[in-house]
């Protein structure tokens, strides 16, 4: 019987768990200090790295995309959304919802949006220092 359980709660709980990516590097960047990490398509003939050759580093390819689902979904499980102003708040559900304010943003208005957020219940990625946290210091 534990186990019927434990396989319908697996069934149910959806998973928001990201695969792990391998860092793509750019080629020789490990040897040669002028070389950026950065990423860069190999294109000469007889490029290892474009020929797949084992023990080389892999190339991004569409096999490493992420679940439609997940695309776009901060790690706190919430989808995030950029917010200019206080009026953007109304437009946004808490539930779903992360907001990021946007770097265009000055000190008091995010203040403002700061406040507002914490009343309506949202959970800011970005919240900055605000005169609240200035106080306690």
């Amino acid at each position: 019987m534990s186990k019927e359980s434990e396989s319908s709660k697996k069934k149910t709980s959806p998973t928001l768990k990201k695969r792990k990516k391998p860092e793509f590097r750019r080629q020789e960047s490990w040897r040669l200090k002028r070389v950026k990490e950065s990423w860069r398509k190999p294109r000469g003939l007889d490029n290892k790295m474009r020929k797949k050759v084992k023990g080389w580093p892999s190339s991004p390819n569409k096999g490493y995309r992420e679940q439609k689902s997940l695309r776009g979904i901060h790690p706190s499980g919430l989808q995030e959304v950029i917010v200019a102003n206080v009026n953007d708040l109304e437009k946004v559900s808490p539930e779903h919802k992360a907001i990021r304010i946007a770097h265009i943003v000055g000190d008091r208005k995010r203040t403002e949006i700061v406040n507002k957020a914490k009343e309506m219940g949202f959970h800011i990625l970005n919240p900055g220092k605000t005169e609240e946290t200035e106080e306690e210091i």
